[in-house]
């Protein structure tokens, strides 16, 4: 089971994360998302659990407990969506008005 873990502090690592889910069983993975020109953490990151029951565990034995100082929000991951041109709302569009006849309102 793939398991979002938010509200990260800066200072955890992928270390203490897997340090964390480990007392629930098995981690097949760790990883902290990372701002791409930075390298630092962007406070979120995923663990992935192959067991689901240990999974279950591990999201409510560790939602809302303290670490480095701020508490988890943990739970089960998302399925990541794809991102697509959303249209709209576009400033470089053209369109409307037209030089004659004065405002609209």
């Amino acid at each position: 089971m793939n398991i979002y873990v938010g509200n990260l502090s800066y200072e955890a690592g992928e270390d203490d994360i897997r340090e964390a889910f480990t007392r629930f069983g098995q981690v097949a993975s760790v990883n902290v998302i990372k701002d791409r020109d930075t390298g630092r953490s962007k406070g979120f990151g995923f663990v992935e659990m192959p067991n689901q029951q240990e999974a279950q565990a591990a999201i409510a034995g560790l939602n809302g407990q303290d670490m480095k100082g701020r508490p988890l929000n943990v739970n089960e991951a998302r399925p990541r969506t794809e991102h697509r041109d959303r249209g709209g709302g576009s400033s470089s569009r053209g369109g409307g008005g037209g030089g004659r006849g004065g405002g609209r309102w």
